[in-house]
């Protein structure tokens, strides 16, 4: 048994609240190490010639990552504070007990020698997240190349490559106009990149927060945006850009002119003057990326988190949008976040709070601060699989069981997993544009639980680089669209919505075969049970097993054979 792999905290990441007297208990172990875990549990203040409260539950392996397995129990408990300990019997037979970060050759009966859990904490600690949001998807839309309310020339509108400084003259009203395309493809949540006034096109150096971008259109046109996204049945999410403010941002502007007797000099990091931070320059205050057009907010400064805070809660009170998706959040204090979830939170209960980060983000899940992120390692994850090949079929399934093992449950179906965004290539470009690996990855994207996010135009198979050619005019002429891909994407969304078990499921077995380069995974909710096929082959494949059963994506028997870089969705 390695001793040194097992890992169990007393916090909310190991211990937590799901609902109201019920808990999650898990422990980290080496990878196919352990055979069994028993989970040993009592109450800590009764005594037991009083009443003997020790109870016992098997732990089951919930996920694996690449060196570890991940155990949890869900365990009913009303009282003042649990007293724990596991029994660990490895697969030679060897048994060893734990409890307040000790081992134990023999059962533990001292109280003070297991671990505590105290349940009133563990509840008021609880991670509470809108109920509207599991597993919904999301629609990324770039406003200024996805529609515009007005002829634009197809010359420019299709232009490629293009650049940051092209206008395709995108805007709300053109959004508003195609809603019903984005209805139809069936996403739940319109997710906009920033809208605010800015002198550029991307619109990450904000000058006005409470202004819309004139060239977007007003705030009426946003309010009237978000009433028909609702009528829609869908959701509006927008972006947050709190970490930096554009040059022309009121506050830097009396920087720039009144230098060390500015009022303001304390909202950002300054470190001497003149400013330095033009083009070629490397900047001598704080700023995004080093880019000196995006000077760095210091939002340890009372005046600044008010500002900021009160921007967020100014746009959800006007009008009434459900989310907040905050660029570069990983740069702001945890100090700051937990801050500001409280106080949009109080406007509205049920805000649903993003976080851009490119890593794991534990710390920033634990119920306090974000609800979910942008889920960036599932799009690594999928780039090296599909795109670059550089790994097998079941190291993909191991890192997603990282993810799986260690983010609270109330959090994992909420994870943004996306294949693509607004800072990368599209996946299409990533595979040298073949459209089949995009087929695939867009079924890993839409039959896996969490909140896959869309990026606009990938259902019409639209091409793009690196930023920013990424950020191509939305392909609205057929001549243009992939229409094969458009109905493989809506069938994908059908199937979902159809089968609350693909996402809902209790996971059976996972069978991931690198040798066959095919992946197995079989849910049951309820009354149904799916087996999700995954070919990552070039080549066909076939699932004697399954032949004749039902495929949902194809709406037809299933003949045991599956294309190469193909998925299935079997009824059994």
């Amino acid at each position: 048994m390695e001793y040194s792999a097992i890992l169990h905290d007393m916090d909310k990441r190991f211990c937590y609240a799901i609902d109201k007297d019920l808990f999650v208990i898990r422990v980290q172990v080496k990878k196919d190490d352990i055979k069994e875990i028993i989970l040993h549990y009592e109450d800590k203040y009764i005594p037991l010639e009083w009443k003997d409260t020790r109870k016992t539950i098997p732990m089951k392996k919930v996920a694996t990552s690449q060196f570890h397995d991940f155990y949890e129990a869900q365990l009913q408990m009303h009282l003042i504070c649990l007293r724990y300990y596991f029994e660990f019997t490895d697969m030679q037979g060897e048994k060893v007990y734990y409890g307040n970060y000790e081992f134990s050759r023999e059962c533990i009966t001292n109280r003070d020698r297991m671990f505590d859990c105290p349940q009133n904490l563990r509840e008021e600690e609880m991670f509470e997240v809108p109920e509207w949001a599991a597993n919904k998807v999301v629609y990324q839309i770039f406003p200024s190349r996805f529609a515009a309310s007005q002829p634009i020339d197809k010359e420019l509108w299709y232009k490629a490559p293009i650049t940051s400084k092209d206008n395709l003259h995108g805007d709300l009203r053109g959004i508003i106009d195609h809603l019903d395309h984005i209805q139809k493809l069936g996403i739940d949540v319109v997710y906009l990149t920033p809208i605010f006034k800015s002198d550029s096109c991307h619109k990450y150096d904000t000058t006005d927060y409470y202004q819309i971008d004139p060239s977007f259109g007003t705030t009426e046109d946003l309010k009237e945006l978000v009433q028909k996204a609702h009528e829609c049945g869908m959701k509006v999410v927008m972006d947050a850009v709190f970490n930096h403010t554009g040059r022309d941002f009121f506050a830097f502007k009396d920087i720039i002119e009144k230098e060390d007797k500015s009022r303001y000099l304390d909202w950002y990091f300054i470190e001497r003057f003149p400013l330095k931070g033009e083009k070629g320059e490397t900047p001598n205050f704080k700023c995004f990326g080093y880019y000196g057009g995006m000077p760095k907010l210091n939002l340890k400064n009372p005046e600044v988190e008010k500002f900021v805070t009160d921007v967020a809660c100014y746009w959800i009170k006007e009008c009434d949008i459900d989310g907040w998706r905050m660029d570069v959040g990983d740069e702001i204090s945890h100090f700051f976040w937990k801050r500001f979830r409280k106080a949009v939170k109080a406007v509205k209960k049920d805000l649903l709070i993003i976080g851009e980060i490119w890593h794991y983000a534990g710390d920033f899940l634990e119920g306090d601060e974000w609800d979910t992120v942008m889920n960036y390692p599932f799009y690594l994850n999928l780039i090296d699989l599909l795109a670059d090949e550089k790994i097998n079929v079941s190291q993909f399934i191991q890192n997603l069981g990282y993810l799986e093992g260690r983010l609270n449950k109330k959090c994992y179906p909420l994870m943004w997993n996306l294949i693509d965004s607004h800072d990368t290539a599209r996946f299409l470009h990533l595979c040298d544009d073949n459209k089949k690996k995009q087929h695939l990855a867009a079924a890993f994207q839409l039959l896996l639980p969490g909140m896959p996010m869309i990026y606009y135009g990938d259902e019409f198979a639209m091409p793009g680089a690196n930023d920013p050619d990424c950020r191509r005019g939305m392909y609205w002429d057929e001549e243009y669209q992939d229409k094969e891909m458009l109905e493989w994407y809506k069938q994908l969304l059908k199937v979902r919505k159809n089968h609350a078990c693909i996402v809902e499921g209790e996971p059976m077995e996972i069978a991931a075969r690198d040798e066959e380069e095919t992946i197995v995974l079989t849910r049951k909710n309820g009354e149904e049970t799916l087996a999700l096929i995954f070919n990552c082959s070039s080549s066909a494949r076939v699932f004697h097993e399954y032949a004749q059963k039902y495929d949902l994506l194809r709406e037809k028997p299933f003949d045991g054979k599956i294309a190469g870089l193909d998925a299935a969705v079997i009824v059994l």
